[in-house]
C-alpha cells in the first residue's frame, strides 16, 4: 500500500513499529540464538543454519536483504528452485523430503519474524512443498536384534561401551542424540529406569530391560578407564552430571561416532543393508506394537509430541493387525 510520500510499503511491513530495516542475516542469527536457548541439538541447529543460509543466498539473487520485502512469490520460487535443482551444487533436484525440510525452516523463520513484530504477515503461510512419498521405517527382526547385540565381541572398553549403548537404544527406543545426552546420574539400575532429555527440553522416564541394565553395569565398571585416557583438564569427571558414554580418549561421543560404530558392528556381523542406529528405535516401537502395547503407551515411551507420528508403526505390522482382527471381530 502507498505511503504518504508516495512510496510503496513492502508487503508485511509495519510502518508504525519498524524504525530500521531488519537485515535477513541478522534475523536468521536471532532466530538461531532462540533455537540454541530452546536446547535444539547441534545436528538440528546445523540443518536450520544451512537451510536458512541457502534461502538467504536465493533472495540475494534478487537483491533482497530486508525481511519485510519477502513476498509469498519468493517462497514459491524458492520451492520451485529446490525442486528444479538450480540451487543444488550438483544441479540435481533436491528430494521432496529435503525440500519439505528446507521449506519448514523458512516458514519457521518467518513465523519468528511475525512474533518479533518485524513483519505483520507470514509470506510463507499456507504454502507447502509437494508431499514426500510415504516411507515406512526400516526395522530389524527380534532375531537380528539378538544377533546384533549378543554376538558383539567384547574385546576392549569401547566394545563394552558399544554393547551398553546399543542395548540401551533398543531397550528404550532412544534417538541417537538422546543417548549421547545421557548423564551418569540419569541411569538408575535399581529401579531399571533412565531419565531421557528429548526434543524441546521434554524429560521422560523410560523403563530399561534386564539385558541393557546388565550391559550398563559392565560398562560402568570399565568407564573409569576411558575417563583416565583424556588429558588432564579435559576429563569429563565421574559425577552424576558427567556424560555417560565416552570415546576411547575419554571425550563425549558425537552422532557421527555412533553411526560409524553401528556401521562397523553391522559389517562385522554380516550387515543388514541400510540399517542405522535409528533403526533400533523403529524396531523398538514395532516390536512393542506386535507384542500388544497400545499406541498411547508407545507414544509416551518414544517421546512423540503427536500420536500421528507414532501411528506410522501401524503400517509395518500387518501380521499383528490381522491377529488382533481375528481375535476381536465376531465374524472374523
Amino acid at each position: 500500500m502507498g505511503g504518504q510520500d508516495g512510496s510503496v510499503t513492502p508487503s508485511g511491513a509495519s510502518s508504525g513499529t519498524i524504525t530500521s530495516a531488519p537485515c535477513i542475516r541478522s534475523v536468521v542469527q536471532r532466530y538461531l540464538t532462540e533455537l540454541v536457548a530452546a536446547d535444539y541439538s547441534p545436528y538440528s541447529l546445523k540443518a536450520y543454519r544451512g537451510d536458512l543460509e541457502l534461502f538467504e543466498r536465493f533472495l540475494a539473487m534478487d537483491d533482497i536483504d530486508d525481511i519485510r520485502h519477502i513476498l509469498p512469490a519468493h517462497v514459491r520460487a524458492f520451492t520451485a528452485a529446490l525442486l528444479e535443482g538450480s540451487l543444488s551444487p550438483s544441479r540435481r533436484p533436491y528430494a521432496k523430503r529435503t525440500v519439505a525440510r528446507k521449506l519448514s525452516a523458512v516458514r519457521s523463520l518467518l513465523r519468528f519474524a511475525v512474533k518479533e513484530e518485524l513483519i505483520d504477515v507470514n509470506p510463507g503461510s499456507g504454502w507447502h512443498a509437494p508431499r514426500p512419498p510415504a516411507r515406512l521405517p526400516q526395522i530389524l527382526s527380534p532375531d537380528e536384534i539378538r544377533k546384533l547385540l549378543e554376538e558383539l565381541p567384547l574385546r576392549n572398553d569401547t566394545d563394552v561401551r558399544d554393547r551398553a549403548m546399543f542395548e540401551l537404544v533398543y531397550s528404550c527406543g532412544l534417538r541417537s542424540q538422546e543417548v549421547l545426552d545421557l548423564r551418569v546420574g540419569d541411569i538408575n539400575t535399581c529401579t531399571r529406569e533412565v531419565r531421557v532429555r528429548g526434543k524441546g527440553r521434554k524429560v521422560r522416564m523410560v523403563p530399561v530391560g534386564v539385558p541393557a541394565v546388565d550391559a550398563l553395569a559392565t560398562y560402568l565398571e570399565r568407564r573409569p578407564a576411558l575417563v583416565a585416557t583424556a588429558p588432564e583438564g579435559f576429563r569429563v569427571g565421574e559425577g552424576p552430571e558427567a556424560r555417560l558414554f565416552l570415546s576411547r580418549r575419554g571425550r563425549p561421543l558425537s552422532p557421527s561416532d555412533v553411526r560409524r560404530r553401528f556401521a562397523r558392528l553391522l559389517k562385522r556381523l554380516g550387515g543388514t543393508g541400510g540399517a542405522t542406529p535409528h533403526t533400533l528405535r523403529h524396531s523398538f516401537a514395532t516390536h512393542l506394537l506386535e507384542g500388544g502395547a497400545d499406541l498411547r503407551s508407545i507414544q509416551a515411551l518414544l517421546g512423540h509430541a503427536s500420536l500421528a507420528t507414532t501411528q506410522v508403526y501401524t503400517h509395518v505390522t500387518p501380521a499383528h493387525l490381522r491377529e488382533v482382527y481375528r481375535r476381536a471381530h465376531p465374524r472374523a
